[in-house]
Parts: C-alpha cells; sequence; structure tokens
C-alpha cells in the first residue's frame, strides 16, 4: 500500500525533518505552527541551504522509488497508532513488503544474538503459535533470537515486521541476506533511516524503541545483562507495554538479564497461551501442535521417542541407553527422528524433542 502524498510533500517533509537543529520534536512543532510541512520547511531553514535539501530529499525519493520502498508519513492512516506513543515518532517510515502488517496487532519477540539451543527452541514455539494466531511477530533481524522469530513467523505462514537500524534495503548483518530477502516477500521490513543507510553508532538503540512500540507486548525469551533486548524492555515499560519473560537457567550468561526482568516484575512466560494472551488472542485449535503418530516411525525410533519423551532433552549417547539401543541401530534411528522433524540436535549432541 502505498502514500498517496505528493511527492512534492514528501520531498518537502523529508527536508524539514534533516534540517540542523530541527529533530524529531522540532519538526512536530515546526508543522503545527505553520499548518504544513511545505511552509514549515521554507520559514524554518535559510533559504541558501534550502534547494540543496530539497535535492538531498529528492533524491532519497527517487532511491525509494527505484528499490519499491514505500514513504509513510506520520500523518497518514497506514502510519502505526501504537508509534504514536514514543515521545520522538519518527515523521516517516520506509517500508519494503507487506505494509499491510503495520495493522494488525503485533507482538515483539527478541533476545539475545548468542542464543542457546534452548532459547532458540522456545523462541519458535511462541513465534510459531503467535503467527498462527493471527498475531505479527516484530523483531530485529539479528542473529540468534530476532532471527529464530522472524523465520518461525514465516515458517507458520504468518506475518512478521523487522525493524532496521539500517536503510530497508540495507541487509544487516549481511549474512542474513536471505532472511532479509524472504521478509521482504512474505513479511514487512520497516525503518526510520533513508534506503542505503549504513549502520551507525547509536541506530541500533534508537531502532529498539520502534521495536518496543510496534507490539502490543514485549516477550524476552534470552538475554544477557548487557544486551539490546533490556533496552527494547525498558522503553517498552516507559511507553505502558506489557514485558513478559521466559525464565532461564539460573547459570547461564544467556538467561542473566532477562531473568533479572523477573526480578524487577516482568511477566513469566510459562507456556505458550500466555504468550497468546499478551497479543489478545487465545489459541485455536489449528495452533495446537500437530499430532503425531509413532507408528509411523520405525520400531528403533519409536523407542527413542519413547525414551526422549519420558526423560527430556539427552545426549545422543543418554538416549540411546535410554531406548536400550547399541549405537549401530540408534544412529540410523535418531537420523530418522531428525529428517522427519520431531527432534533437534544441538551442537553439544543434545537432542530435543521439537
Amino acid at each position: 500500500m502505498q502514500t498517496q502524498r505528493s511527492d512534492e510533500e514528501l520531498a518537502f517533509g523529508l527536508a524539514l525533518a534533516a534540517a540542523d537543529h530541527v529533530g524529531i520534536r522540532g519538526f512536530y512543532h515546526k508543522r503545527v505552527e505553520f499548518g504544513n510541512v511545505e511552509a514549515a520547511f521554507l520559514h524554518t531553514v535559510q533559504p541558501e541551504k534550502q534547494r540543496s535539501l530539497l535535492d538531498d530529499a529528492r533524491v532519497v525519493l527517487k532511491n525509494a522509488h527505484d528499490v519499491g520502498v514505500a514513504i509513510v508519513a506520520e500523518e497518514d492512516a497506514l502510519y502505526p497508532e501504537s508509534l504514536r506513543s514514543l515521545r520522538d515518532a519518527p515523521p516517516y517510515l520506509f517500508t519494503l513488503g507487506d505494509d499491510a502488517l503495520l495493522e494488525r496487532p503485533a507482538v515483539a519477540i527478541v533476545g539475545t544474538r548468542s542464543a542457546t539451543p534452548y532459547g532458540l527452541r522456545i523462541t519458535r514455539s511462541l513465534s510459531s503459535a503467535l503467527a498462527r494466531a493471527g498475531v505479527v511477530v516484530v523483531s530485529g533481524m539479528a542473529r540468534g533470537i530476532d532471527a529464530a522469530a522472524h523465520e518461525a513467523a514465516l515458517d507458520a505462514g504468518g506475518g512478521t515486521i523487522a525493524v532496521l537500524g539500517t536503510g530497508v534495503d540495507v541487509p544487516y548483518p549481511k549474512f542474513n541476506q536471505p532472511l532479509h530477502s524472504r521478509i521482504a516477500q512474505g513479511g514487512l521490513i520497516v525503518s526510520e533511516l533513508p534506503c542505503g543507510t549504513r549502520a551507525f553508532p547509536g541506530s541500533f538503540p534508537r531502532r529498539n524503541r520502534l521495536i518496543a512500540a510496534l507490539g502490543r507486548a514485549v516477550i524476552v525469551t534470552e538475554a544477557p545483562v548487557k544486551s539490546g533486548a533490556l533496552i527494547t524492555s525498558s522503553v517498552a515499560l516507559d511507553i505502558g507495554r506489557d514485558v513478559a519473560v521466559v525464565p532461564g537457567n539460573i547459570d547461564t550468561p544467556a538467561s542473566a538479564g532477562s531473568n533479572e526482568l523477573l526480578l524487577h516484575g516482568a511477566t513469566p512466560i510459562l507456556n505458550v497461551a500466555q504468550a497468546l494472551s499478551l497479543g489478545g488472542v487465545t489459541a485455536p485449535a489449528d495452533t495446537a501442535a500437530p499430532s503425531r503418530n509413532a507408528t509411523e516411525l520405525g520400531d528403533d525410533a519409536q523407542l527413542l521417542w519413547r525414551a526422549l519423551s519420558a526423560s527430556g532433552p539427552l545426549s545422543a549417547d543418554a538416549l540411546a541407553r535410554a531406548g536400550g539401543l547399541e549405537a549401530r541401530r540408534a544412529g540410523p534411528a535418531l537420523a530418522a527422528l531428525e529428517i522427519a522433524g520431531w527432534v533437534e540436535i544441538d551442537h553439544a549432541g543434545v537432542v530435543f524433542a521439537t
């Protein structure tokens, strides 16, 4: 959905926003004072600087049009009402993808880049359930928790919004180019920065405030003491959003920061239903995990599955012992479970039921 504002009006607005000593709050003050962005620009910016700023703004517009990026102004109906709770809501959003997702209920899922298998597994579970229930999953496309949240939402056939601290056409980190392309095609990428903008000091903390505001709530699945996810949760609390946390092991640094949020009153997430309630929905029948028929598996795979279901995560060797299988039989059986999508094996060789 493209904005219906004229390019000329957008050019004056972008130029005003980019002018020295104006800033976001100054932009809104000047627009109100003079009635519209064109008058505000002409009365605020020194005449000798006006042409240069307008030329730059027209380049911004052309670059956006050339790569299929829409520009949503704060005065547009499509502009998310939720962002207006920010004192420094961006005057313009650059969007790439399905911008109708901005009109749907959303929940943010954030966490550490250095996620543990536990954090990734829980993130995928919560994101998938929210997406299947019609809730848009918002995150920041960083590696680790963010990427897992986006991927799970898309895998579930739901909506996801990636908020970037770069231009929407600049994948960050670079190795997430495939994920960037996938979200642009099946979800939405949002930034307050013009196309082509690279990451700079401070761009990601500013990005985090948009993540916090876009969702009805923020879920932190795993975060160390120093984490951008904690900045996001702090902003969320400041603007009246719910903050919820998945409890983690007390001896795992990756969960130290998120566990501390629980100490200060964040809502614990103990099951999928609680996450869904934050999105304002209840679990419909099709959000439940699909039923599994163990008879579809071979005899040895059935033995391993029963052992894993009874014991919880185990190393591959321990699972083979629990299932009463020799290594030569356990290996193929475990591979069959993994191919069928019934289990995941982490980098340490621990087997988890999915």
